[in-house]
This record gives C-alpha cells, sequence and structure tokens, in this order.
C-alpha cells in the first residue's frame, strides 16, 4: 500500500495521511516523524497496521483531551468513557496515562473539588464518600479531601431549622425528616444527635 500524500492541518498540529486505496487516516506531528513517514512510501501490511494503530491511538488522545476540556475527570472515569465510546483497553490506557504525565488529571484536586461541591449542598460524609466512588477516584485521595468537609452538626442544624421551621416533630415527621437526611449522607448517629438538640430548644 503507498502513502500518497501528508497533508498538515491545523498549522501542521495533525495530519491527514491519504493512501492509494482512498482511505484517509489522521495523526499528530509525534506519529508521522516515529514511523518516519513521506509522500510516496511504500507500506507493507506490518507497516499499515502499524500505521493504523498508531493513527488509532492518536484519536483516542484527543478524544480525552476533549473529554477533559469539558469537565475534569479521575482517571478511572476518564478510561471507562473512552472504553464506551469504542477504544481499546490499551489505547485507552495509553491515553490516560498521557493525560496524566501532562499534568491534565490531577486525582487529588479533583477529590477535592467533588468534597467542596457536596459540602456546598449540605451533604454529609457518606453522601461524599459515595460521589467519589462513582467518580472512581482512589481511596488514597479520599482521607485528605474529605477532611475538608465542614461540621456534620452545623449543616444539620441548618438542615433541621429549614425543614422544621421552629416546630417540634410528630413521631411520623421524625422518622420522613431522619430517612431525608439519611439519603444526603449523614449517619444515624449523627442525625439523632442532630435532632435531640433541636427538640431540646437553645439552652439558656
Amino acid at each position: 500500500m503507498r502513502l500518497i500524500h501528508i497533508k498538515p492541518l491545523d498549522e501542521g498540529k495533525r495530519f491527514l495521511l491519504e493512501l492509494e486505496d482512498g482511505a484517509e487516516l489522521r495523526c499528530g506531528p509525534r506519529e508521522v516523524m516515529d514511523l518516519n513517514l513521506s509522500p510516496g512510501m511504500e507500506l507493507d501490511q506490518e507497516a499499515l497496521e502499524e500505521l493504523r494503530d498508531a493513527c488509532e491511538a492518536y484519536s483516542v488522545r484527543i478524544k480525552a483531551a476533549e473529554q477533559l476540556s469539558r469537565r475534569a475527570m479521575s482517571a478511572g472515569e476518564l478510561e471507562r468513557k473512552l472504553r464506551e465510546k469504542g477504544a481499546s483497553p490499551e489505547h485507552a490506557e495509553a491515553a490516560v496515562r498521557r493525560m496524566i504525565d501532562l499534568g491534565v488529571i490531577d486525582e487529588a484536586v479533583y477529590a477535592e473539588m467533588i468534597v467542596r461541591r457536596c459540602g456546598t449542598k449540605g451533604y454529609g460524609r457518606r453522601r461524599a464518600e459515595q460521589e467519589l466512588m462513582r467518580r472512581r477516584v482512589p481511596r488514597e485521595y479520599w482521607s485528605d479531601a474529605l477532611a475538608a468537609l465542614p461540621a456534620a452538626e452545623d449543616k444539620l442544624d441548618a438542615l433541621i431549622a429549614a425543614r422544621l421551621k421552629g416546630t417540634v416533630p410528630d413521631a411520623a415527621q421524625r422518622k420522613k425528616l431522619a430517612a431525608y437526611l439519611q439519603r444526603r449522607g449523614y449517619s444515624w448517629e449523627e442525625i439523632g444527635s442532630a435532632l435531640r438538640r433541636w427538640e431540646a430548644g437553645p439552652e439558656d
């Protein structure tokens, strides 16, 4: 198979490769240099497969960069999304590793961002942990991030005050309120203490 043309795109940031069978491939400058590509060169089957693989890896790296330009992600999250979009395990892993090397993925900063968002929404520690797990943040980053959560007592007191508006709940209301707070990530112990504080009223 002969490589007919190598056309630079976006001022040489990427290239369009045209093969004699009419197929078109896209790659970056690194692929052109690493494979020593030049117009008119003949590619045997092995070289052609190597070229296609390199172009596919490049395409996955571009998709990874596009995903991260939209929002921050953990390495696990990004790899899952790339796999869902059809990337092979090898290409997805390589693209994620490249993003880490470039500093685009920072697990510690991402974990702190998730926990801070949970705190702003009035969520408790368990809800924050669920979010970290859902976002596939490695557990070694959890502890430092969770330390930044506001005190549960302050958040619970504010949530209860907003729901009860100065009233003392009956048994049914108490049960419903406790279930609501539990869904927000607070433990039964934290909820029970907060309800007792509310029912006891302000100290003289």
